[in-house]
């Protein structure tokens, strides 16, 4: 812990519009390519999952530490370095269309009320209380603001806004215009003092002007990813049988000239939601390069290290992620606003206690 306690006496010089961040629940560090976009410095990450740690440290190579479990530094936040910017990530099941629906039938609690996910938020919070950033920004699914007739996310404002004194606003942006995929995610940005940003006012580019799948996929793929027989065929009798009953559950369909639905984290399963047609053969799962593709970690010139892991983690990696181009806009609308928090934040790093005071 003693390097922590070093880092966290150490803070860039903002003048020249750095700063430096913290990237909780990071996943494959969406939101951290997105932050260093604009000039960041990350300066601590937390990511329970072991797998994702691996994909993370592998394209993160100059990276500190990756350390596990946010709640035992919830619990002691001095351990964390100080920062700017703080970024989470919320684990989103417990929010999610999908995640209630199956919480719902197999009798789980969802929300705040699922233990190992939902109070994730509270112990954020904590974070936040202690280090006081001058900025944060929380991403979630688009569900996380109707989800328990909105009781869930005003409390999350009532903490944010009249705990913790912040300034906070939100706003649900889709990805279709920058990747060939709706996915519609919301993001919660907090000023500790208030700022001219209006989240509302930043004008979003057109969707139709967006990329198609074509622009991803691949032409030669390794047959592996092709469904078998059985599969599809099963697949194919689910969906005419929910059809029968009226509702449009089953396999997407796609094509290089449309744009794919939401990629999830169960995709590893079937890969039905979202499906690549092929001429004179059984359809065809994304692969994980071309998932890498779809959330915009994988772009010419930018490439994403996929090894140590396997597909299945790759899907689930990729299904929980952020849309990097989204994230980086997101944190380009911020840029100047965040560049005069940090003016009007300006004090010096808290000293630390010793890692056992």
């Amino acid at each position: 812990m003693k390097l922590l306690e070093d880092a966290a006496a150490k803070r860039v010089d903002t003048t020249s519009g750095a700063f430096t961040f913290i990237d909780l629940f990071a996943g494959i560090g969406g939101l951290r390519k997105g932050f260093e976009h604009i000039g960041g410095r990350c300066v601590f990450t937390s990511e329970w999952d072991t797998n994702s740690q691996t994909t993370y440290a592998n394209n993160f190579p100059d990276n500190h530490k990756i350390e596990g479990d946010v709640r035992e530094f919830s619990k002691k936040p001095s351990l964390i370095p100080h920062h700017d910017v703080l970024l989470a990530g919320l684990p989103c099941q417990p929010f999610s269309i999908a995640g209630v629906s199956k919480k719902n039938a197999l009798g789980r609690p969802h929300g705040f009320l699922c233990d190992t996910q939902g109070t994730l938020f509270f112990d954020t919070a904590q974070i936040i209380k202690h280090h006081k950033p001058a900025v944060f920004l929380i991403e979630n699914v688009k569900n996380l603001k109707s989800h328990d007739e909105g009781r869930t996310f005003a409390t999350m404002m009532n903490v944010l806004e009249n705990e913790l004194g912040y300034h906070v606003q939100s706003r649900i942006i889709s990805s279709e215009a920058w990747v060939p995929q709706k996915r519609q995610r919301i993001f919660i940005v907090g000023f500790k003092k208030k700022s001219a940003f209006d989240f509302d006012k930043v004008e979003l580019p057109d969707p139709e002007s967006g990329p198609k799948l074509g622009s991803i996929l691949d032409s030669n793929v390794d047959p592996k990813y092709t469904l078998t027989e059985h599969l599809w065929k099963y697949l194919q009798g689910y969906k005419a049988k929910h059809a029968g009953k009226g509702n449009g559950f089953g396999y997407s369909l796609f094509g290089p000239n449309d744009v794919a639905r939401t990629l999830s984290q169960r995709y590893y399963k079937d890969g039905s939601e979202i499906l690549i047609a092929q001429a004179n053969n059984r359809p065809r799962r994304l692969t994980p390069r071309e998932c890498a593709r779809l959330m915009g970690f994988d772009r010419p010139g930018k490439p994403f290290i996929l090894k140590d892991v396997s597909d299945t983690q790759l899907y689930r990696q990729f299904g929980n992620a952020v849309v990097v181009p989204v994230v980086e806009f997101v944190a380009e609308a911020l840029k100047p606003f965040l560049v005069e928090a940090l003016k009007e934040d300006a004090r010096p790093a808290p000293k630390r206690r010793a890692a056992n005071g």
